[in-house]
């Protein structure tokens, strides 16, 4: 590969991870409220490695190339999002940080959070379109790899990427608020506050134009 691009690409998608969105506020509410952030970051991860995989296989650049498909992803993303927000909110009062005796069997949990995870990043159509947008960018077609294998390495870079900025972010959380019941149950319910509202900024952003000159003409 080519290594200056790869820098560049380093530089970029160290950028982004560090960003914060609904990857970091769900990281945070794993590690204030899970015995274990792992399977959480875990879900998180698996939802790019589907992007990754997605993208070498060509189906991101057709999926986004289709009409309409990327809108039915973005509301179906948001909906995500205005579920996971609102299960958040509903539980942040009797929030037991840590787990508890009294939590549903830990395997059981650990699976649900990891499908959780997976859901926030891999229905994300942001993600899709980072994959689709941002990294041909820094494919060279004169490199010894192939372009698929330049595109799978620098996806499974980012991959690598946010697991580490996403584990620091909710080991963070726990060291700084685990202590602190009242501060980190403020925390938790911010972060299903920031869900509920990318939700509903991505189902504005495509139910705008349609609903606006109904409303209009109502």
């Amino acid at each position: 590969m080519n290594p200056q691009l790869f820098l560049a690409f380093l530089v970029v998608a160290g950028a982004l991870a560090c960003t914060p969105g609904v990857d970091w506020a769900y990281s945070i509410t794993a590690g204030l409220r899970q015995r274990s952030f792992v399977p959480a970051i875990a879900g998180l991860c698996g939802g790019y490695v589907l992007h990754t995989v997605l993208l070498v296989a060509g189906l991101a650049a057709l999926l986004t190339g289709i009409p309409g498909v990327l809108g039915w992803l973005t509301v179906a993303g948001a909906a995500y999002l205005l579920w996971l927000g609102g299960t958040t909110i509903r539980s942040w009062r009797g929030a037991s940080f840590g787990g508890s005796p009294a939590d549903a069997p830990a395997a059981a949990n650990q699976f649900r959070t990891f499908v959780q995870g997976m859901g926030t990043s891999g229905i994300n159509p942001k993600g899709l379109l980072f994959y689709v947008a941002l990294v041909p960018q820094f494919v060279s077609p004169e490199a010894s790899l192939p372009v698929p294998v330049q595109s799978g390495l620098l996806g499974l870079t980012f991959v690598l990427l946010v697991a580490v900025v996403y584990s620091c972010v909710a080991l963070l959380a726990r060291k700084l608020l685990h202590s602190r019941p009242a501060a980190a149950r403020r925390v938790t319910l911010a972060s299903g506050i920031i869900m509920v509202v990318l939700g509903l900024v991505l189902l504005a952003e495509q139910l705008g134009p349609v609903l606006g000159p109904v409303l209009l003409r109502g």
